[in-house]
């Protein structure tokens, strides 16, 4: 469905040249030259415009919809018998584009802006650009002047038919063949819902939870972490912030003090309780009366109806299937942590708690396979890290990326950089880069779309924008931003989706970038994942900040790997737990939704798949994913990753490996360039040259065939 929330889900063994990033060191270019070489391409470089204060927000938002309105009223009001594509459905595109650029926008600065009352008027803009949106749905001279010319059965070519079915496809979602009376309800009931999934995301962002300690109960916590801005405090304890993940990971995984760790996770897994498990009953009730009033069986089946999936029954089979497949893994990796935990404890019985997971994995990790996460952390400084991973994705996708000054950014430290083409010179969009942790900012790790590519009325493209947002350990008066190797496997992955956004050319914004199924969304940037864990790709980057001539041994990489395949079963189990809690809450009947507990559902789900959370906890309070576009959709995320393996395999068997520039060419056309103007499935299998297989995934986990 066309929509502004839409862009929020569009939400390698060779040496390599001398990387094309500009050094950290060297003053940014001008931005100016690169906008003149896109015009004489016939192509616009144009930044978004950034509202800089509250009055701005609102007009800024205001514009957007006033401009659209008059375009699509236009579009309405054209006489029937002199429509054409491009006067309809191509104009339609255009005009929401320019609605779903806006709302990117102000979304971000909802997620990123330093003063709050310019974040709580965004996210006020973010909820009356999202209830516009659901009424475009409903505008019926719109419906009417589409569907004139639909019906009209035109000559098209496969991406116009393509755009075609799909608008008229969301009108029937939206329920436009309801009686007028049953379509208004509908139409009110999503602008509560649009207005509820906004008040969720607000109370994540805005969740506090402030942990004092002292020295003795921070024992086993690294001093890296210690030493961090912030965490010492004038009373001489340590202040850990639950609701930042690498705090919260850094005790999870290193504290000694059981009594530290359950703390944390307590803090944690209720954080927004009380706000948030309100809301989510209301989501969750409403999502079951929308599905019903539009003749789905339930919310799964709505929402799954435009994946890869089709139908909620298939979700949910393919996520069992997986977890009984697993299941004789899991429950030896779980004895495997409760003997290390016996062991550590001198308790013969000890039991494994949720607080426990993350430490005594650590332990295996160091204890069995010599790996130990955090002293890998001297090999990943951030900025080297970053420029390492630029100079492979130029490499593989035949790119170049130069920063370029910004003429505005959100907050200090936000970079810009302009990406080409490394053949032909030819810019092909910007990204913004937002790395660090501050009060008030998202508080995870994602990439948001600024602005989606399109073709403009004078035929110029319009070349896309993202901003990738994250919350890396932010570098110390005496020590550089050290990552995880954990941090790194994040780090690739979320550029991957911005590759994804600026790599993408379809004709219609509809049909660009993040537009494919949302269980193949997050497909293109898992694959990209499993760079991090090759020898030769890490060479290429990954050495000690205190001597560059030190990289990682051979032997630590490969326990590394050893290490995630034995821990592999708890961690897919985790993210079966995961889409599974989802579906419970989604894949039911409308009046089993209306009267459903969401935190006895969830924590049962929880428990019967993963691990117990602690009790009297509401963890789902927390989940964003479930009111931030993934409801009836988690389970995409491992949809996704057996296709992204399959993908990756690709290269690991290829001649130059993860670094294969062919594959990575061939990859950039077929998957990424195409979008959604074909069927997904299609473009996989012409990446692949066969059918799909699982048979990687199988293989990546430790299950051999």
């Amino acid at each position: 469905m066309t929509s502004p929330s839409r862009i929020l889900r569009q939400a390698l063994g060779l040496l390599l040249p001398v990387a094309l990033v500009v050094p950290a060191w060297a003053k940014p270019a001008d931005l100016a030259p690169f906008q003149t070489q896109a015009a004489a391409n016939r192509m616009a470089l144009v930044l978004p415009t950034y509202p800089l204060n509250p009055d701005e927000v609102k007009a800024q938002a205001e514009s957007a919809i006033k401009t659209a309105d008059a375009a699509l009223t236009a579009l309405a009001a054209q006489d029937p018998a002199k429509a054409t594509f491009a006067s309809t459905f191509a104009a339609y595109d255009a005009a929401t584009a320019r609605v779903s650029d806006a709302y990117a926008v102000i979304n971000t600065v909802a997620e990123s802006a330093l003063d709050k009352t310019m974040r709580d008027t965004a996210n006020e803009m973010s909820v009356k650009l999202q209830e516009w949106s659901v009424g475009l749905d409903y505008r019926a001279d719109l419906y009417q002047a589409l569907k004139a010319f639909a019906d009209t059965k035109p000559k098209l070519d496969a991406q116009e038919q393509r755009l075609v079915d799909d608008q008229m496809r969301a009108y029937r979602r939206a329920g436009l063949s309801l009686p007028a009376a049953g379509r208004t309800e509908v139409e009110k009931l999503r602008k509560e819902l649009a207005g509820l999934s906004t008040e969720f995301a607000v109370n994540i962002n805005n969740a506090r939870a402030p942990l004092d300690f002292t020295a003795e109960e921070m024992a086993g916590v690294p001093q890296s972490f210690l030493d961090s801005p912030g965490v010492k405090q004038p009373d001489g304890k340590y202040r850990v912030l639950a609701n930042v993940t690498w705090h919260a990971v850094a005790i999870a995984e290193n504290a000694d003090n059981a009594a530290t760790r359950r703390a944390v996770n307590i803090a944690r897994s209720s954080l927004a309780r009380e706000t948030n498990v309100p809301v989510l009953s209301k989501l969750v009730a409403l999502r079951g009366e929308i599905a019903r009033r539009l003749g789905y069986a339930t919310w799964a089946d709505y929402q799954t109806e435009v994946k890869m999936a089709k139908t909620g029954a298939t979700a949910v089979k393919f996520e069992e299937e997986l977890s009984l497949g697993l299941q004789p893994k899991f429950a030896a990796e779980m004895e495997t942590l409760r003997g290390l935990k016996a062991k550590h404890t001198g308790q013969a019985g000890a039991q494994l708690e949720s607080w426990d997971i993350g430490y005594y994995t650590n332990k295996l990790l160091k204890d069995r396979y010599a790996v130990d996460t955090e002293a890998l952390r001297v090999y990943f400084p951030y900025q080297a890290t970053l420029e390492g991973m630029f100079t492979i994705y130029q490499k593989i996708f035949g790119l170049k990326f130069t920063e370029v000054t910004p003429p505005y950014v959100w907050a200090p430290g936000v970079q810009l950089y302009v990406v080409q083409d490394a053949d032909t010179g030819t810019p092909m969009g910007a990204f913004y880069l937002d790395m660090f942790p501050r009060d008030g900012k998202f508080n995870h790790f994602a990439c948001f779309p600024q602005k989606v590519g399109g073709f403009l009325p004078d035929g110029r493209y319009d070349l896309p924008v993202a901003a990738l947002l994250c919350n890396f350990p932010a570098p110390s008066a005496d020590k550089p931003s050290l990552l995880k190797q954990s941090d790194v496997v994040t780090l690739f992955h979320e550029f991957g989706h911005v590759m994804h956004g600026i790599l993408s050319r379809s004709r219609f914004v509809a049909q660009t970038g993040f537009a494919v199924p949302q269980d193949f969304v997050e497909a293109p940037s898992q694959m990209l994942e499993n760079w991090v864990w090759d020898k030769a790709v890490l060479d290429t980057f990954a050495a000690d900040y205190r001597d560059a001539s030190k990289k990682i041994a051979a032997e630590t990489i490969a326990a590394l790997v050893a290490a995630r395949q034995a821990t592999e079963g708890y961690a897919t189990r985790r993210q079966l737990s995961l889409g599974l809690l989802d579906l419970a809450l989604h894949a039911v009947p409308a009046d089993e939704a209306a009267r459903m507990d969401v935190v006895v559902v969830s924590n049962a789900v929880l428990k019967r798949v993963a691990i117990a959370p602690p009790p009297d906890t509401a963890f789902v309070a927390y989940f964003g994913h479930i009111a931030g576009g993934y409801d009836a959709g988690y389970y995409g995320y491992l949809w996704a990753k057996v296709m992204a393996l399959d993908m990756a395999s690709e290269f690991q068997k290829a001649p130059g490996g993860f670094l294969d520039e062919k594959v990575g060419r061939r990859l950039r056309d077929e998957v990424y360039g195409v979008g959604h103007s074909r069927d997904v499935t299609v473009s996989v299998e012409k990446f692949l040259g066969r059918p799909r297989s699982q048979t990687p995934f199988l293989d990546y986990v430790g299950i051999k065939q």
